[in-house]
């Protein structure tokens, strides 16, 4: 059977050129880049080069990136740094926040007592920033703030410049998991009033198991994993050199090819969504879809019946691949703790469908009408 994959908010594939790009470190230049004779030099020249690259199209300077392994990591070693290094003893976030955020806000909670702010969410799934000053006022010490760009289960978008701004007039820390828009859309973090932002390769088409983590360069913070000195000094352990060669080729791609690729894609949300609304009775779509909304990601309320309490199965032996939510939570029977948020209709269904370039309309066509046949 063929398969028509649209979760690539989970993960996409990785590029043809980019593993073209990898392969030399997979093979031949295998050297450890902390070795001193050639074969280290090499790799570490390769790191280097991607790190320069990757600032250069982040609109930052090369001394404020970092390799990790992922944003999990990312943002785990940013919020621990705002409260352990950074002095923050409050913490401002939302209910809607992925998973990797939201669980090391309730450790600092639970663990070591930092009282926690939630901005309300509105019933289109944005976050009502018209709170967040009132919630930065209230509090007499330094606040960290943090509030992803893009929702990865609905596609709404913040706006970091307001929210930045809105930081910078109580002197707060401001973490953005951007996971789901670096490698969407471009950045000029120069201009950008953020402290850390971070990013994962896989969500745009690099290799799995790499990631950055972007510190503004006039934030200074302790190691979050200890042991060697890679990342000068940062972030302890050999590095990923392939993974690192494969997420600054996958970004310069991304980058080049943004433009015709993010209307492209758009073009498909919009028609599949307009598809959906008029052949399946009672559908609705959550969150800010036609609006301030990210561009790869789709979340759909479908009407619920004895058959679409199944659907993702139903969509899986039709060989669909899409998700009821974050790929991380997938395994939990819960739902998904975005939609519960702000609109928690026990008569609706929630599937989450995410575009890549890969995606045809032929395709959407063809999910169409599988699904009618579900209803």
């Amino acid at each position: 059977m063929q398969r028509i994959y649209l979760d690539n908010a989970a993960t996409t594939a990785l590029d043809p050129l980019v593993l073209e790009a990898m392969m030399p470190y997979l093979t031949e230049k295998f050297g450890n880049p902390s070795s001193i004779y050639s074969y280290g030099r090499e790799s570490r020249l390769a790191i280097e080069n991607a790190r320069k690259t990757v600032a250069k199209l982040l609109g930052a300077h090369p001394a404020e990136i970092f390799f990790t392994s992922g944003g999990t990591e990312s943002s785990n070693t940013a919020i621990h740094a705002a409260i352990l290094d950074l002095g923050c003893t409050h913490i401002i976030s939302s209910p809607i926040e992925h998973h990797a955020t939201l669980h090391t806000v309730e450790y600092f909670q639970q663990q070591h007592g930092i009282p926690v702010s939630l901005i309300r969410v509105l019933p289109d799934g944005h976050v009502d920033l018209s709170q967040l000053r009132d919630l930065l006022a209230a509090h007499n010490g330094k606040s960290l703030v943090t509030l992803m760009h893009a929702n990865n289960e609905i596609g709404n978008l913040t706006d970091i410049h307001q929210v930045g701004e809105i930081c910078k007039e109580f002197n707060a820390i401001f973490h953005s998991d951007t996971v789901q828009t670096v490698g969407h859309y471009p950045f000029d973090l120069r201009n950008t009033p953020v402290h850390f932002i971070t990013g994962a390769g896989h969500k745009f088409h690099g290799p799995k198991g790499v990631g950055i983590l972007y510190i503004n360069e006039n934030v200074q913070i302790k190691p979050f994993i200890h042991g060697g000195s890679q990342e000068r000094n940062m972030r302890a352990g050999t590095e990923n050199l392939y993974g690192i060669v494969g997420f600054a080729k996958a970004l310069e791609l991304a980058m080049t090819n943004y433009e015709k690729d993010s209307a492209n894609i758009g073009e498909l949300k919009a028609y599949m969504a307009q598809q959906l609304l008029k052949e399946i009775p009672e559908t609705s779509l959550n969150g800010d879809c036609f609006g301030q909304s990210l561009y790869t990601v789709l979340n759909v309320a479908f009407p619920k019946t004895e058959k679409s309490e199944m659907l993702l199965f139903n969509l899986d032996i039709n060989g669909i691949c899409a998700s009821g939510g974050s790929a991380c939570t997938s395994g939990a029977d819960l739902g998904s703790h975005v939609i519960r948020a702000f609109n928690n209709d026990p008569n609706k269904v929630a599937v989450r469908f995410s575009f890549s370039k890969h995606n045809t309309t032929v395709e959407i066509d063809q999910v169409i009408a599988k699904l009618k046949g579900m209803f």
